[in-house]
């Protein structure tokens, strides 16, 4: 009895997980189209195909779904970015580093970055919610810039800063840096996308950007290394 008890919980527990992922991805693709204040709990209800108390059942408030939607993604970019961050830390606490063991953490940061950046379930609406995060400046969406600039600038800046033997906080870092991260970030741009005649990037394609990437920053490096000397 004990044991059906056990499966009859597991069973719940399962749906349970599925209706409330069923919600959050209604709501990713309803708050990346038409923002906070144009989407209804009831349009969102029937697009996940749930009751309306559903949405207050699991996040309480629109709003607390809408926070919830955030944190999902600002998971994600955790999940992504925080092994190779802590990779990061770890190096530049070393003093024996090298400059080549550096360059290489960088294209690693960078490499994760380019797929994070084009893979994943709700690309599109990850991307148009990213999108609004840069105009809407809400306590919520501040997360997803929190959350981005620990796991993707703040190490790339880190990288750089030991690479070129200038302080963090130096204009020259934080222009390379930017210059840098830029070069992956166009990628979430539909206008880049349109120009490749494609609206998500085939695997071939994801490696090819990695390995530009790559070549552009060893040489940007391969640059201030011979004006250091």
């Amino acid at each position: 009895m004990s044991e059906l008890r056990t499966r009859q919980r597991a069973g719940t527990y399962q749906r349970g997980e599925d209706t409330r992922r069923r919600i959050l991805d209604a709501a990713l693709s309803a708050f990346a189209r038409d923002g906070y204040e144009g989407v209804s709990t009831r349009a969102l209800a029937e697009q996940a195909g749930v009751n309306l108390p559903a949405i207050q059942y699991y996040f309480g408030s629109k709003e607390g779904l809408y926070r919830a939607v955030i944190e999902s993604i600002a998971l994600g970019i955790e999940d992504c970015m925080a092994p190779i961050a802590g990779r990061v830390r770890e190096a530049l606490a070393r003093p024996d580093v090298t400059h080549k063991q550096l360059l290489a953490l960088l294209h690693e940061v960078l490499d994760a970055f380019v797929s994070m950046v084009n893979c994943g379930e709700n690309l599109e609406s990850r991307r148009m919610l990213f999108a609004r995060a840069e105009i809407e400046r809400t306590e919520a969406l501040d997360l997803l810039h929190q959350t981005g600039r620990r796991q993707v600038f703040e190490p790339c800046a880190a990288l750089v800063s030991r690479l070129i033997g200038q302080p963090i906080g130096s204009e020259e870092v934080l222009l390379r840096t930017l210059m840098i991260v830029g070069e992956v970030v166009i990628f979430c741009n539909k206008g880049a996308r349109r120009e490749l005649g494609t609206a998500s990037l085939s695997e071939d394609r994801i490696l090819a950007i990695q390995a530009l990437v790559r070549e552009h920053t060893a040489a940007i490096f391969r640059a201030t290394k011979g004006m250091s000397r």
